[in-house]
């Protein structure tokens, strides 16, 4: 396995460990939080993705220096 694929699939892990904390702490909220996410028009949950990709990739990029 190459070291990129490697880091790959550390980072997704990661994603997954840090996905699942909430659920699991929060139970009630995170599923209120769900509820409401829902409900949020597809113009918006766009720019919330958008947002979080260009902040990600800074953040990256930052770390990379």
């Amino acid at each position: 396995m190459t070291p990129m694929w490697r880091e790959l699939g550390i980072a997704l892990c990661l994603i997954l460990v840090l996905e699942g904390v909430i659920p699991f702490l929060y139970p009630r909220r995170w599923r209120n939080m769900v509820a409401r996410l829902a409900q949020v028009d597809d113009r918006t949950m766009r720019i919330a993705g958008l947002v979080s990709m260009l902040v990600g990739t800074a953040l990256l990029y930052l770390i990379n220096q």
